[in-house]
C-alpha cells in the first residue's frame, strides 16, 4: 500500500509527560495518549488488514507513541498483541520498519502471516541465498516493503549496516527484548550490539517488546538500548484463558496419554528435563499412535527445523521438548503445555506456559511434580562454576518448588514474582476451582521423624518408610531395624502416603535430605517442635481421591451467547488445512481457531456477515471468503453430510 508522509513533531504530546505512568482499569501502567491526526487511520487499517474491530488494552496508545516518533518499551503478556504495536505503524509511517527477531523460523512465519493480511514484508537471514538477498535488498531500498525482519547478527554486521544506509527507516522493533539483559532468563550476547543503533539513528524511534521481564530486567533493557525518555507500557501478566494445574508425579506417561485421548483434537507441547527423556517421550507417544516429534539442542539443526516446522504447520500434533524449544513460536492454537518435569525457575515456567492459548481460547498448563525433581535440578546447579550463579539458581529453584506446593491461588504466586499484585481467587487454577482439602497429619509426622532419628539419620526415605510400614527386607534385618519401636507403626498407610508426608516436611524444612548421591534423610532444627507435638502438620488430600473437578473456565474470543456447531467447526478446520497445505503456510495463517469457532456460531454466508467474523479483514474476505461461505452454505443446506 502507498503510505503518506507525516510530520512526527506536530500534535504530539510532550515527551516528558508521556513517560509519567498512570493506572487504568486493565491493571496496566501506561502513558497519556498523544494527539496525532494519523491515529484516525488506525481503526480502518486494524479491520482491513488484521480483521479486528477493536484494539486490545494499550495497543492504540503504544501505536500513537510510535507515530509520534517516540521510543517505547512494551511489557505485555504472550497473546496480548505485541506484534501489532509495531506492524500497524508500518502501514502509516513513511519508510520501512526494521524488526529484530532472534529466531529464523519465527521471522518466516510472521512474514507469511503478514502477506496473508495484504502487508508487504520480507526476511533477510541465512536461509535465503545470495541472489535472492540482493533482490530483496533492492526492493527494500525502493520502498517495496512495510517491514523487514532480521536477526541481530545480520543487522549489525557490515552488510546489514550498508543496507540500513540505503533505507528510509520508520522505526526499529526489538522483539524478545529481554534477550539483551544479562538478568533475563534467555540472555543472548549478540543482542548487546543493538545498543549501537541509537548512536547512528538518533531520531528513529525504537520500540522494545517482551513478554517476560522483572522490573530489574525492564530497567536493563531501557538502559542497554539507550531508549530516550521512552513511553513505558506494562500490561498485567495474568492470562485468564490459561488453566494452571499441578499434579503429583505418579504414572506420568499414563496421565499424559489419558489427557491426549480426552483432547483428541488438541495440539501442544510436552516439556521434559533431559534430551533422553524428550526422545523417549516422543517414542512412547508414537507407539500409542499419537503424532509426536522431539526437539532438543542435541538434534542436528536440520532435524530440529523439520520437527518445529511440522508442529507449527499442523503436520504433527505433539512436540516433546527441552527448554531449547519454543521462544517466539508463533502458533496461536497451542491448546496445552505439559511439564513432565519441574522447570528451573518461575520465569522460564511462565514463558513456556505462555506458548499456550495465544488465540485467546482456553488452554491447559499442567505441571507434574515430585520432590525428586528438586534433587535432579540441584545437581545441575552444583555443576555451575560461578558461586553467584549457583546461589541465584538455588533461590529460583526454591521459588519454583514453593509454587508447586502452593495450596492457595497459583496466579497470585506466579504474578507476584513479576511484581503484579493479585488478590487471589483467579478462577482459572486448580486450587481456586477445587480448593485442596487438608488433613491433620501431626501424629504421622512425629512417627516419620522418629523413624529417621531411631535409624540414626543414616538412611534414605525408602528405607525409613519400609521401617515404618514393617516391611521385611534384607536390609532391615541386616541392621536389626525390625527391633526398633517404630517398626510397623505406620503399616496402616500406603507407601505413597508416607512419601507425600515426607515431601511436605522437607518443603517446610522440618526434614532434610543430603545433596549427595545417596540422599540420606536427617532432622533439622524445626524437626524438634514437631516431634514434641508443639507444631501441627497438615497434609493435602490428593485431588484424584476427591469429587470430580468443577468445570474449568473457558475464555473465548468468540461470541459465547451462541452454541458452536461442532460438525461445521470440524469441516472448516479440514478446509483450512487443505488450503494451508496448498499454499505451504501454517493453518492459522488462513484463519485462527477463534475465527473458525465464530463462523461455526454465526454461519455467515454473505460478505457483509463474513466481514464481521473475528480475524476477517478485507484481504482475507476477498481471498478466502467465497470458499468458506460456500462450505457454510452447503452445511446449512445439508447438515447431515456437509461439504
Amino acid at each position: 500500500m502507498i503510505k503518506q508522509p507525516r510530520d512526527i513533531d506536530t500534535n504530539c504530546a510532550d515527551p516528558i509527560s508521556s513517560t509519567r505512568p498512570q493506572h487504568d482499569s486493565q491493571n496496566a501502567t501506561r502513558v497519556q495518549s498523544p494527539s496525532n491526526p494519523e491515529t484516525s487511520k488506525l481503526g480502518p487499517l486494524l479491520k482491513q488488514h488484521f480483521g479486528h474491530n477493536d484494539f486490545r488494552p494499550m495497543q492504540q496508545q503504544i501505536i500513537a507513541d510510535v507515530l509520534c516518533g517516540r521510543d517505547v518499551f512494551v511489557l505485555m503478556p504472550t497473546g496480548g498483541g505485541k506484534s501489532l504495536c509495531y506492524q500497524l505503524p508500518s502501514l502509516v509511517l513513511p519508510g520501512v520498519a526494521v524488526v529484530v527477531s532472534p529466531l529464523i523460523a519465527l521471522m518466516q512465519d510472521q512474514v507469511k502471516a503478514l502477506e496473508a493480511n495484504g502487508i508487504q514484508a520480507t526476511v533477510l537471514n541465512s536461509t535465503v541465498d545470495y541472489a535472492e538477498i540482493t533482490q530483496r535488498e533492492s526492493r527494500a531500498a525502493s520502498g517495496r516493503y512495510n517491514l523487514i525482519y532480521m536477526a541481530p547478527e545480520r543487522l549489525m554486521n557490515p552488510a546489514g549496516q550498508r543496507l540500513l544506509s540505503r533505507l528510509k527507516i520508520s522505526h526499529f522493533a526489538i522483539d524478545e527484548a529481554h534477550c539483551i539483559s544479562e538478568w533475563g532468563h534467555d540472555f543472548r550476547p549478540e543482542y548487546r550490539m543493538l545498543g549501537q543503533l541509537r548512536n547512528r539513528f538518533a531520531d528513529t524511534p525504537i520500540i522494545a517488546l517482551t513478554a517476560t521481564a522483572t522490573p530489574r530486567v525492564a530497567d536493563d533493557i531501557v538502559k542497554q538500548l539507550h531508549l530516550n525518555r521512552p513511553g513505558m507500557y506494562r500490561g498485567g501478566f495474568e492470562r485468564k484463558n490459561l488453566y494452571y494445574e499441578v499434579r503429583r508425579k505418579e504414572r506420568v506417561f499414563h496421565q499424559i496419554l489419558r489427557y491426549l485421548d480426552d483432547h483428541a483434537a488438541s495440539a501442544g507441547i510436552v516439556y521434559c528435563l533431559s534430551r533422553a527423556s524428550t526422545e523417549q517421550m516422543a517414542e512412547r507417544l508414537r507407539a500409542k499412535n499419537i503424532d509426536a516429534l522431539p526437539y532438543h539442542a542435541g538434534l542436528p539443526a536440520d532435524e530440529r527445523a523439520r520437527n518445529q516446522h511440522a508442529f507449527v504447520y499442523g503436520k504433527t500434533r505433539v512436540i516433546t521438548a527441552t527448554i531449547a524449544f519454543g521462544m517466539g513460536i508463533d502458533k496461536p492454537d497451542v491448546r496445552f503445555v505439559i511439564h513432565a518435569d519441574l522447570p528451573r525457575n518461575l520465569e522460564s515456567y511462565y514463558q513456556e506456559t505462555g506458548r499456550a492459548g495465544r488465540d485467546g481460547l482456553r488452554a491447559d498448563c499442567i505441571l507434574f511434580f515430585s520432590h525428586g525433581d528438586k534433587a535432579k535440578l540441584e545437581r545441575f546447579i552444583e555443576e555451575k562454576e560461578n558461586e553467584h550463579e549457583r546461589k541465584l539458581a538455588h533461590v529460583q529453584l526454591k521459588q519454583m518448588i514453593h509454587y508447586a506446593y502452593a495450596i492457595d491461588c497459583r496466579s497470585q504466586g506466579l504474578l507476584n514474582y513479576f511484581g503484579d499484585e493479585h488478590d487471589g481467587d483467579c478462577g482459572h487454577c486448580d486450587n481456586c476451582l477445587l480448593p485442596p482439602q487438608l488433613n491433620d497429619a501431626t501424629k504421622d509426622a512425629r512417627k516419620l521423624l522418629s523413624a529417621v532419628a531411631r535409624t540414626g539419620q543414616r538412611f534414605g526415605l525408602n528405607h525409613v518408610i519400609d521401617v515404618l510400614r514393617g516391611t521385611q527386607t534384607d536390609r532391615i534385618f541386616r541392621h536389626n531395624h525390625q527391633c526398633l519401636s517404630v517398626f510397623g507403626v505406620g503399616a496402616d498407610q500406603p507407601k505413597p502416603y508416607w512419601r507425600r508426608l515426607a515431601e511436605t516436611l522437607i518443603h517446610d524444612e522440618q526434614l532434610a535430605l543430603t545433596r549427595d548421591d545417596f540422599r540420606t534423610a536427617y532432622l533439622t532444627g524445626p524437626s524438634k517442635p514437631v516431634l514434641r507435638g508443639q507444631v501441627n502438620v497438615s497434609l493435602t488430600v490428593p485431588r484424584a481421591a476427591k469429587r470430580p473437578r468443577k468445570q474449568k473456565p473457558i475464555a473465548t474470543a468468540v461470541d459465547d451467547s451462541r452454541p458452536i456447531d461442532q460438525k461445521l467447526f470440524g469441516q472448516l478446520r479440514s478446509l483450512r488445512r487443505t488450503l494451508a497445505d496448498k499454499q505451504n503456510i501454517p493453518p492459522y495463517v488462513v484463519f485462527s481457531d477463534a475465527a473458525l469457532r465464530h463462523m461455526a456460531q454465526r454461519h455467515p454466508t454473505t460478505p457483509q456477515q463474513f466481514i464481521q467474523i473475528t480475524g476477517v479483514g478485507q484481504h482475507k474476505l476477498d481471498r478466502y471468503g467465497p470458499i468458506f461461505m460456500d462450505a457454510i452454505a452447503q452445511h446449512i443446506a445439508n447438515p447431515a453430510t456437509g461439504p
